[in-house]
């Protein structure tokens, strides 16, 4: 009898393309094929420009690839991936609203009253480290600070998949490696399937169980998928120090490093034409 392993978020020969404004087509992505078990967290890196972005979207049920089929829990997609928390590049605070109430709104929204809304947002805001933070607005918090509000309002919400639009790019180095190690530490406490977006090769490896390499675009395509085989728990600054993890790194490198230089050929090229 055939068993087939379940995943939470399935991309099947997804191709994402858009209708320019002179009419012509361009294909972002060809042909993809990704799959990610529950609880597994995988990390897509490739050249600026290469669909990482769109991929999450995919998955996410804000774009309708043009080809293809995308399956949440081995169901199809239909419209919003409502198993699904997005965790965006820049800040998605209400910047009139208080840093609970930024993160209890992801209840309130969905009925729960207010005052068991708040208790949770207190709760998680506790698990980020921001238990006395509470009262403050987004301008009054650090970058770090308000990234964290922003993965409680997320996770409060108790989504089965997490999509990460590189959450940590905005912020400095050392602040992104703290972020990184609570990101696992709170990965660890409940698995949640991950799709975690970045540009920074050794992020990439530090954080995820895979490491998916794209393709310079146009029609970009997946090239490369690597297991990252460095014992758990880790710790973000710990771990780089690994002689198996710079093994790794320079094997996908060595890999990356030609399609981020055709990305910059192409981006050169094209200012050029302009």
């Amino acid at each position: 009898m055939q068993t087939t392993t379940p995943t939470a978020v399935a991309l099947e020969d997804t191709k994402v393309a858009f209708r320019l404004g002179d009419g012509r087509v361009y294909t972002a992505v060809e042909e993809a094929h990704l799959a990610v078990a529950p609880g597994e967290f995988v990390a897509i890196v490739g050249p600026t420009g290469c669909g990482k972005s769109t991929l999450l979207n995919v998955a996410a049920g804000l774009l309708k690839p043009a080809s293809g089929r995308v399956r949440v829990f081995d169901r199809p997609l239909a419209g919003l991936n409502r198993d699904a928390g997005y965790l965006f590049q820049a800040d998605a605070l209400f910047p009139w609203k208080t840093a609970i109430d930024n993160v209890a709104i992801g209840l309130e929204i969905k009925g729960a009253p207010r005052a068991m809304a708040l208790e949770r947002a207190q709760g998680w805001l506790t698990s980020v480290g921001l238990g006395a933070f509470a009262n403050r607005y987004p301008h009054m918090l650090s970058g770090g600070q308000r990234k964290r509000v922003a993965l409680a309002q997320v996770l409060i919400r108790d989504p089965k998949i997490l999509l990460m639009d590189e959450p940590f790019g905005p912020l400095d180095a050392q602040t992104r490696q703290v972020m990184g190690n609570l990101l696992l530490e709170l990965w660890s406490a409940d698995r949640k399937a991950v799709l975690f977006v970045t540009h920074d090769l050794e992020e990439a490896i530090a954080l995820a169980d895979r490491v998916v390499i794209m393709s310079a675009g146009p029609s970009s395509r997946i090239i490369g998928d690597w297991r990252v085989a460095l014992p758990r728990p880790r710790d973000i600054f710990e771990v780089r120090l690994d002689r198996e993890f710079h093994a790794l790194h320079r094997e996908i490198w060595s890999v990356l490093k030609d399609e981020v230089m055709k990305g910059y050929a192409q981006s050169s090229q094209a200012m050029e034409a302009v």
